[in-house]
């Protein structure tokens, strides 16, 4: 009698495991058809206010010719109190830069994800103080995520080039011209040895597709000693999780510092579908399928008090992650090239 209960038991356990597994793959399966077009939304117009008139000023597009040499792009969710030291370093450096070079030409795009402190006043704030022309904000309306902000800003921005930066400063803008120069170097040999005939006098260097990703991975060591064992495991473990997914080539794939080219980033922020933490492994997984070749340079980092990643951020990027690998591997996410 018993040994019946014990096997009943068992095969309830069983049958429970086998239901949730069967629940997880279906809504794995669900939402990845569900976000097949995820990337199409992008195209609805974006918008920026022009804080002296006052007046809704259609966004560019990605999609037309580069009008500033640089775009900085800024993603903020609650940043009202990390924000202002931030941009104020930010433009200074700007500044300075444009001062020796009447070349260099910039922008700042700062895009509010719905934020429900006063990250829109302070943006808009610099804007009063440096013109439209120099910063501008777009408003999401709601939060979307980190992924999404970045990628509004990213397809419309005007610059040849295309930096993404966090809002809170953790890695110094002035390390932004160490992404540029071994772009500048890459896109040069590319151009060099490349099939095309034509002169210097058409290179451009929005044209030739790269990505460069500002790296902690030199500080990783360091970590290891002084974290808990905790988080050196979790890490470790997201570590080989993006491994599976994306496979080899960037060891840091989450530094919120990246440049892209206009090319580069036409294909691919067309394309990504992740809106939060993992847009960064889908960027890496789009680079390799479109042969963007990818540059991971280190860079200053500091880690600044007030960060959005907490515990529970970690199943959400385990879910995204497994989310791109089934919507790349079965084709349900087709990439547009």
């Amino acid at each position: 009698m018993e040994f019946v209960i014990v096997w009943t038991m068992v095969e309830l356990l069983f049958a429970l495991i086998l239901i949730v597994a069967l629940g997880f793959v279906s809504a794995v399966f669900f939402e990845a058809y569900r976000r097949k077009n995820n990337h199409a939304h992008v195209e609805a117009p974006a918008i920026f206010e022009d804080p002296k008139s006052l007046k809704q000023v259609r966004c560019p597009s990605i999609f037309d010719p580069a009008e500033k040499y640089i775009s900085l792009i800024v993603p903020a969710f609650n940043e009202e109190l990390r924000l202002p030291g931030a941009l104020e370093e930010t433009m200074n450096y700007l500044q300075q830069r444009a001062s020796k070079d009447k070349s260099f030409s910039y922008e700042v795009v700062i895009v509010d994800d719905g934020s429900v402190d006063e990250t829109k006043r302070v943006a808009f704030e610099f804007v009063k103080k440096y013109s439209v022309d120099n910063v501008r904000v777009i408003l999401l309306g709601k939060n979307h995520g980190k992924g999404e902000a970045i990628r509004k800003g990213m397809l419309h921005s005007r610059g040849e080039l295309l930096l993404m930066l966090d809002a809170d400063g953790a890695t110094k803008v002035n390390d932004a011209e160490k992404l540029e120069n071994q772009i500048h170097a890459a896109a040069k040999e590319e151009f060099k040895f490349g099939d095309s005939p034509a002169s210097n006098s058409s290179f451009r260097i929005s044209d030739i597709p790269i990505a460069a990703f500002g790296s902690r991975a030199h500080l990783e060591e360091k970590a290891l000693a002084t974290r808990k064992w905790h988080r050196n495991f979790l890490m470790k473990g997201f570590h080989l999780v993006v491994l599976l997914a994306a496979g080899p080539g960037i060891r840091d794939t989450q530094c919120g510092f990246k440049m892209f080219t206009r090319a580069a980033a036409r294909k691919l922020f067309t394309n990504i579908r992740l809106n939060r933490w993992c847009f960064d492994v889908e960027l890496v997984y789009l680079c390799k399928w479109f042969r963007i070749r990818m540059i991971e340079i280190s860079v200053n980092w500091s880690e600044i008090p007030g960060s959005k990643v907490n515990p529970l951020s970690i199943p959400n990027m385990l879910w995204e992650l497994v989310l791109m690998s089934v919507g790349y591997r079965t084709g349900m996410w087709q990439i547009r090239s």
